[in-house]
């Protein structure tokens, strides 16, 4: 037990990272760490580990990315990256879709639920690389407003997936961003506010939610230590982080970023339950 708070704690520094350089919020770390973690702490031949884990790893990464959006987000706003035009009334049909993903999550097997985050993972990546407008931007200098229908409508969607999957829903935000035309820099600061919304609703939903079996340590699906460990390694590097964003090239950042996500998608595929 003492082996895996020590590895949660020293993987809360990548999410602490990730959450400030790429506006994940932690939700593509932290679903596999925890997922992980639980998988091999589990005894093998219980009933319905796998269900139990991955429901585990999402309940966990919802609840630790309140903590790590919101600190991130303040930092952010501080350094003047946060533009309003972006975040409302965006965030309140995010957080509207999150109810509503978080809920079907809870009824979804834990294996499908496993399955369904790697194809999320994989189209994503082949959008980002295939279509323009993500890996580089031509007219930076005149970032495009959010559209209605992309606000309404795609708010709500964002929400249902991203709280479905214990994401924050960073890697829609993000791209729809770049595809207005923002640099990186400003599209993954946007992503950590966008996030905050996600993240408590869900949170809320799986807290309140029943879990079965019923865990030592759990509030609902939230597991409380493992969510701790996570942001005592988080919260100091979010801090160190906020350095050095902006002084990322902006193609080297888009890249980075999809090969953070092309690495999760492996190690997510590549766990056995």
């Amino acid at each position: 037990m003492l082996t895996s708070l020590s590895l949660l704690v020293s993987l809360g520094c990548l999410t602490g990272i990730t959450t400030v350089l790429f506006g994940f919020g932690g939700g593509f770390v932290t679903v596999p760490v925890v997922y992980g973690v639980l998988t091999v702490a589990a005894d093998p031949g219980s009933p319905g580990r796998d269900t139990d884990a991955m429901h585990v790893a999402v309940a966990t990464s919802a609840a630790v990315m309140v903590v790590n959006a919101a600190a991130a987000a303040l930092a952010q706003w501080r350094q003047g990256r946060l533009h309003r035009a972006y975040i409302w009334p965006l965030a309140a049909f995010i957080a509207v879709g999150a109810v509503g993903g978080a809920f079907v999550a809870t009824l979804v097997g834990g294996t499908a639920l496993r399955l369904l985050f790697a194809v999320y993972l994989l189209v994503t990546i082949a959008d980002s690389v295939l279509r323009k407008g993500f890996l580089s931007v031509t007219d930076q200098a005149r970032p495009k407003a959010l559209g209605r229908r992309t606000v309404t409508l795609g708010g709500v969607g964002i929400g249902l997936v991203a709280a479905g999957l214990g994401v924050g829903g960073s890697v829609m935000t993000v791209p729809l961003l770049r595809r207005r035309g923002l640099p990186m820099a400003e599209a993954t600061a946007l992503a950590n506010p966008l996030s905050v919304p996600v993240a408590l609703a869900a949170s809320l939903v799986y807290a309140l939610a029943p879990a079965m079996p019923a865990g030592p340590g759990r509030l609902g699906y939230v597991d409380l230590p493992s969510a701790a460990a996570l942001l005592l390694g988080s919260l100091p590097a979010i801090a160190v982080a906020r350095r050095v964003t902006g002084r990322v090239p902006d193609r080297v950042h888009s890249v980075a970023y999809v090969a953070l996500l092309v690495v999760v998608l492996v190690v997510m595929v590549g766990m056995r339950p």
